[in-house]
């Protein structure tokens, strides 16, 4: 019974992995090329500048204003989508990596390094995002099924880039007796996050895996993501791109890549730095997560108690300074309270960045609440500006217990 049973469970896993293999055998398909003018992809800010490859996330006169390491993951395309909608049976992709030696990290698969996340909205549950398929690289040059034996229908679909690659070209295949239509970006104002490793997705099993986009889809909002590995710092080059950014909200999370004296110093002037540039822009800033393991290690645990006291010092200081719009969320639960939200004690698993959408959707939530209710005040109600506190920020403008409350 053992052996029938191991045969089985073997004959199984085979089936399986020749259905999901990325050597597919190829139908014959029509090939559609994205990031020209008439297909660009959503996700970048400084659209109409030029960059040396569509997919870089920096425009090309970055290179001269920002350190170099934050230049060079710039390139990845972290936080881009491609949007389409077909009624094809079947979906394949080709494209080619920046890097093909770096295509998994050690605590990071392929599929989130290098691969491209496919979701489609589901009508049937009222337009709702879900996952459909990924590739699984195994060189720089990729050309796989996405999803094969599609429901019939016309649908929506978006394809989120890798995280830690760069793209140089890609297309998309689909049979040539399907319909397909590129869909440009959104015309939305973005939700920009500026962070570290874990805002650029370290280390998500799929693209569309991090906090970043799993909030896009949630507020059905473009995203922007400016995640630096190891060089989220506040950095005054970045923050005067972020100036010339138009956005609907900014979040700064840049703490996990700081110490406390570093805070002291950088925190106050990004924050002034942006406000200069927008005046009315909501600007949100998160404390450091803590460390999986910090419960036992008491050294990371007073680093931590630190770096928050740092952070929230700035915080008061900018509230006294009477700086508008700025809302903070506590960093003590970002990755939930049990210690297994972290692949390495410090980046973000699959729950982990789950969790961390959890806090940010509510604070969201109510910042473009109140961003769409302050604009018809100016048009005249008058209700928005009757809720303002004396020294000029609108009630609950303060919002740490919406992390407190998690």
């Amino acid at each position: 019974m053992f052996l029938l049973a191991l045969a089985s469970f073997s004959q199984t896993s085979s089936t399986e992995q020749a259905a999901e293999s990325p050597a597919d055998k190829e139908p014959d398909l029509v090939w559609h090329a994205a990031g020209e003018k008439s297909w660009e992809p959503e996700g970048r800010a400084w659209g109409d500048e030029a960059r040396l490859r569509i997919f870089d996330r920096f425009p090309a006169a970055a290179e001269a204003s920002v350190p170099r390491k934050v230049w060079n993951l710039s390139r990845h395309s972290a936080g881009m989508v491609l949007r389409f909608k077909t009624d094809a049976s079947t979906i394949w992709v080709d494209y080619e990596l920046m890097d093909g030696d770096k295509l998994a990290l050690p605590h990071m698969p392929a599929t989130g390094v290098s691969g491209v996340d496919l979701y489609a909205r589901d009508e049937q549950a009222g337009g709702k995002w879900k996952w459909v398929g990924v590739t699984k690289p195994v060189a720089k040059k990729v050309r796989q099924s996405l999803i094969a034996g599609l429901r019939p229908g016309m649908r929506e679909y978006a394809a989120y880039l890798p995280l830690y690659n760069g793209v140089e070209k890609i297309s998309f295949g689909i049979p040539a007796n399907a319909t397909f239509q590129p869909l440009a970006p959104r015309a939305l104002k973005p939700i920009l996050f500026y962070g570290t490793s874990i805002t650029q997705g370290a280390a998500a099993s799929r693209p569309g895996m991090t906090h970043v986009a799993i909030l896009g889809r949630r507020l059905d909002r473009p995203v922007i993501n400016l995640g630096f590995s190891g060089n989220g710092k506040m950095d005054a080059g970045v923050g005067e791109l972020i100036g010339r950014a138009d956005a609907a909200v900014i979040v700064i999370d840049c703490a996990p890549n700081m110490n406390a004296d570093l805070l002291r110093d950088r925190a106050v002037p990004l924050v002034m730095q942006i406000r200069a540039a927008h005046r009315e822009t909501p600007i949100v800033l998160i404390e450091d997560r803590r460390f999986t393991n910090s419960w036992i290690t008491p050294a990371r645990t007073a680093y931590h108690d630190a770096n928050h006291a740092a952070l929230k010092t700035a915080y008061e200081s900018l509230q006294r300074a009477r700086v508008k719009h700025l809302y903070y969320i506590s960093g003590d639960k970002l990755y939930g309270t049990d210690a297994e939200g972290a692949t390495d004690a410090s980046h973000a698993s699959d729950l982990g960045f789950v969790r961390q959408a959890d806090i940010f959707e509510p604070v969201l939530k109510k910042v473009l609440r109140l961003t769409a209710q302050t604009k018809v005040g100016r048009a005249g109600s008058g209700e928005v500006a009757a809720r303002q506190t004396q020294s000029g920020r609108l009630e609950g403008e303060s919002i740490v217990q919406f992390s407190e409350s998690h």
